[in-house]
């Protein structure tokens, strides 16, 4: 088993890293599952904050927890490290120990997380 019960992706964030991948950011799902094994890890199991993972909490959803990434590591981009411009969403469901990205998005293409989409996904859960 891996360090959480389950990691999961919508289909539109699998859209999202496809897109994002395939052309400009080529080592994006290998960036990803570091980014689980040390970020997250460290965040959600140890307790360590690192400034880069920020509770997104004016959704109006109390459960689960959505979190916005703003420190991602993205080889493809060479010499900037977590300032990468690279952004994730995701919820994290404490009682399940499971993570289900949301959405990833480069910041020089789109400011924001698409609060919509999170909104859509997770207001009756």
């Amino acid at each position: 088993m891996g360090i959480f019960n389950e990691v999961k992706q919508l289909p539109e964030f699998e859209k999202d890293l496809e897109k994002l991948s395939r052309k400009r950011f080529r080592t994006l799902p290998e960036d990803l599952e570091n980014f689980v094994n040390t970020a997250l890890n460290s965040f959600h199991k140890l307790q360590i904050d690192y400034g880069g993972i920020v509770p997104i909490s004016d959704l109006g959803i109390e459960y689960p927890q959505i979190y916005k990434v703003t420190k991602f590591a993205c080889r493809a981009l060479k010499g900037k490290g977590v300032k990468s411009g690279i952004r994730l969403t995701y919820a994290y469901f404490k009682d399940k120990d499971v993570i289900e990205f949301i959405e990833m998005y480069f910041k020089g293409d789109k400011e924001n997380e698409d609060r919509e989409r999170i909104k859509q996904q997770y207001k009756n859960k």
